[in-house]
């Protein structure tokens, strides 16, 4: 049996996990020791490890035939050195991954003032977050060319699903941008997202890059207003751009300088997907009929 190594053992890594069973020995790196008790629960087996921590990585080495990368890069920097450890490592083994899958994001577009982006688009991103995830790109598709290893880049908007609403912030009030100013925002559900990835497993070109979205073309407001509507709480209040600075964190303030609409017709087409959650709509709907 083939084996499967994930990097980034979380919530989409561990939906993935669950289809995988009948075609790898799974494997996952794990830099927590609580939570090697449930991977084992779930049959995978996990190998202690840290992208931080180079030396704790040799395990990787000849390890695996294929790999699901979904960790994120660090939270300083303009380059993903969490990255360069693991291709590092990797490329100390006397047999390499056949096929690589990471999960970027779609902030590497940067601000395209709400036009439709393809995946042929020219990388502008605008902030040290989307930096450290295009260097990650450049440096998966140098490697996975150098050493004929298919790596297939799938670049993620928002992801949500029933455990990844913003109810709370909705809750507390936290307002939103005038629906003149808002930018248009993209989404995928959790579940999507994760068979999106096994499809690219089995069907990513080398080097492709695809945009992992649903169908839903709405503005970042409309979607606080839908979760807030299908849970019964109040929608957020709107305020201006130029009071937004005085109201909202810059975490916040940073998604709402970038406005794009993702084509998601790459992954129809060469991929095979069909949603199961093809709108926000559709989603929302189902968490909102299992919190019941």
């Amino acid at each position: 049996m083939k084996r499967l190594l994930i990097i980034g053992c979380g919530d989409v890594a561990l939906r993935a996990a669950s289809a995988l069973h009948r075609r790898y020995r799974l494997y996952a790196l794990s830099r927590d020791p609580e939570q090697r008790p449930r991977l084992r629960a779930l049959g995978i087996v996990p190998i202690a490890g840290d992208l931080d921590r180079p030396l704790t990585l040799d395990r990787l080495a000849g390890l695996a035939d294929a790999v699901l990368h979904f960790a994120p890069p660090a939270a300083t920097g303009n380059a993903d050195l969490r990255t360069a450890r693991l291709l590092a490592a990797f490329s100390k083994g006397e047999s390499l991954p056949q096929r690589l899958v990471y999960i970027s994001t779609s902030g590497v577009y940067g601000d395209c003032g709400g036009e439709w982006v393809t995946e042929t688009r020219k990388l502008r991103p605008g902030t040290p977050r989307a930096q450290r995830r295009a260097d990650a790109e450049r440096r998966l598709r140098n490697w996975g060319r150098r050493n004929s290893v298919t790596v297939t880049l799938l670049r993620a908007p928002g992801i949500y699903a029933a455990n990844r609403l913003p109810v709370e912030r909705l809750r507390r009030g936290t307002p939103v941008l005038a629906a003149d100013e808002d930018p248009y925002t993209n989404h995928i559900h959790a579940d999507d997202l994760a068979r999106i990835a096994l499809a690219a497993l089995r069907r990513g070109l080398p080097g492709r890059a695809y945009n992992a979205c649903d169908d839903s073309e709405m503005k970042m407001g409309e979607y606080f207003d839908r979760v807030a509507d299908h849970f019964g709480l109040p929608r957020p209040p709107r305020i201006s751009r130029a009071a937004a600075p005085a109201a909202l964190p810059a975490s916040l303030l940073s998604f709402m300088e970038e406005s794009r609409r993702l084509s998601n017709r790459r992954i129809k087409a060469e991929l095979k997907i069909r949603l199961d959650y093809p709108t926000v709509d559709a989603g929302l709907a189902t968490a909102a009929a299992h919190s019941e």
